[in-house]
């Protein structure tokens, strides 16, 4: 009697387990096709975004947008001298008009993947690595502050105060020293912008921005 109760709850237990991976593998059979759809609108949606930023920068003749790659190379404006990381007021300008078209593109519906704007400013080889590190650092830096509106300056592009709120939230600076360094010099020495964006599933910390509403933007 002992052997024909034991057989008999092994049995149940394997039923048991059996039913238990019968509805596993139906929830993950149902799941995967979701996230593979989720995916391909992901992918869809991007390649929107890139396509949106390229149109939207046709303007600024000097901007190319890698599609492929998600990136955007600011172009010959926004060049630096040898060991300087001063941009120049016509480089000034021109990112004040060119930004914006960046907040314009998170706005729309495909925007939403957008996660954040990356400034990563390059050197050309001379010097030494943690000298050009600082330097790249410094010109990534400086996109930013040419953004600001300088005090008593009239300049029909200024940035709103709502647009800078914006880029507060979206943009942040590297430095790559001369890693990625050009043929010419001068190429080298230049700013780039990388597109980062959401992965499916994952989300933005909801008090984020409640916590960014009482900082200032700051000065240069």
């Amino acid at each position: 009697p002992f052997w024909i109760s034991f057989a008999d709850l092994m049995t149940a237990l394997m039923t048991l387990f059996l039913v238990v991976m019968a509805v596993t593998l139906i929830s993950i059979t149902q799941s995967i096709p979701k996230t593979v759809e989720q995916e391909a609108i992901r992918r869809q949606d991007i390649k929107i975004v890139m396509g949106l930023l390229n149109a939207q920068s046709k303007p600024f003749e000097k901007v190319r947008v890698d599609e492929s790659n998600y990136r955007i190379d600011l172009g010959e404006i926004v060049r630096f001298d040898s060991a300087s990381s001063v941009i120049s007021s016509e480089a000034g300008i021109f990112l004040r008009s060119d930004m914006p078209v960046l907040l314009k593109v998170k706005k729309y519906e495909q925007g939403r993947w957008i996660k954040r704007y990356v400034i990563e400013g390059f050197t050309d080889q001379d010097g030494s690595y943690t000298y050009n590190l600082r330097l790249s650092l410094d010109r990534s830096l400086n996109v930013i502050c040419a953004l600001i509106p300088k005090v008593g300056a009239e300049d029909s592009k200024s940035l709103t105060q709502s647009q800078l709120r914006e880029i507060q939230e979206l943009f942040l600076v590297g430095g790559f020293s001369f890693n990625s360094i050009m043929e010419d010099k001068a190429a080298s020495r230049r700013v780039e912008l990388k597109v980062e964006f959401w992965g499916v599933g994952e989300k933005e910390k909801a008090d984020k921005k409640a916590m960014l509403l009482n900082k200032e933007f700051g000065a240069c």
